[in-house]
């Protein structure tokens, strides 16, 4: 890991990656003085460059006045230009800050801002915008750098063609390796967000245009079907019709037998109406 940065590299990183210092006990974000180095805790801005800060090697670098976090004496911390005299680096140990080569503490949030103390507690914890701790940032840059260091032993006798082509000797080329290879993710995940959006709401449209579409046809179907019995029952009715007009006509109203006849007398009616007597003949032999 680097132990600090020469001040002409300061305005390479300018546009490194960067987050904020929030005080895990008071919730306000470290920021730098923009003249006299001192520092305050103020709220959180992420729209402010003095409130950003970036770990470059073993420094916290704030972007609003390319200067680093140094500890001076008697616990008081200020910024100052990097690699002066009053250069301080920062160690991480469990989640808290602390001066490299020193015991004077760690670094905690009190009254009038930041100082060096020995508390442990939340006001020793410094985490960014998403309350993960900033020695998780560090963690993180420095995998990029390991990871720089052996793509640049993996290629040396390119990078020593490199060298020789631009003039610069090996440390400054993986110093700019590690740098080009801090990439700023935030435009890719913007733009991902805005169209994911986009496609939720595609979505939304469409759904709605289907169940409109999806109920037109139902209540199509449905006066189709309601026309579609109107016209089965009219037709029902047509047909009827002429089976009542072309139906037999009522049988005759059966004639009352003749007065005259007798008790055990069978008669029998013809088709034509004609009535007669069946044993008319049995009946004038018996007188």
């Amino acid at each position: 890991v680097l132990r600090g940065w020469p001040r002409s590299y300061t305005g390479f990183f300018a546009d490194t990656e960067a987050f904020l210092m929030k005080n895990a006990r008071v919730k306000l974000c470290l920021q730098a003085g923009p003249m006299n180095g001192n520092l305050l805790l103020e709220d959180c801005d992420p729209e402010s460059d003095l409130q950003d800060w970036s770990w470059q090697g073993d420094s916290l670098v704030n972007h609003g006045t390319q200067s680093c976090l140094s500890a001076l004496g008697a616990g008081t911390v200020q910024t100052s230009p990097c690699g002066s005299a009053g250069y301080t680096g920062w160690d991480c140990s469990n989640s808290l800050l602390s001066p490299l080569d020193s015991s004077r503490g760690y670094l905690v949030a009190n009254r009038k801002g930041v100082a060096l103390s020995n508390v442990q507690g939340l006001k020793a914890q410094w985490q960014d915008a998403a309350d993960r701790s900033v020695c998780e940032e560090k963690a993180e840059q420095d995998r990029y750098f390991a990871a720089a260091l052996a793509s640049t032993h993996v290629y040396e006798h390119t990078a020593g063609s490199a060298t020789l082509v631009l003039g610069m000797d090996q440390e400054e080329l993986e110093e700019l390796l590690w740098f080009f290879r801090r990439e700023d993710a935030s435009t890719w995940n913007y733009s991902v967000l805005a169209l994911s959006f986009m496609a939720m709401t595609l979505g939304l449209i469409l759904l709605a245009i289907n169940i409109v579409r999806n109920r037109k046809r139902k209540i199509q179907m449905y006066k189709e079907a309601e026309q579609g019995a109107q016209q089965a029952e009219l037709e029902a009715k047509q047909a009827l019709m002429p089976v009542q007009e072309h139906s037999p006509p009522e049988p005759h109203e059966q004639e009352p037998a003749p007065q005259d006849q007798q008790a055990g007398d069978v008669t029998v009616q013809w088709k034509d109406g004609t009535i007669t007597s069946l044993y008319t003949e049995r009946s004038e032999d018996a007188m």
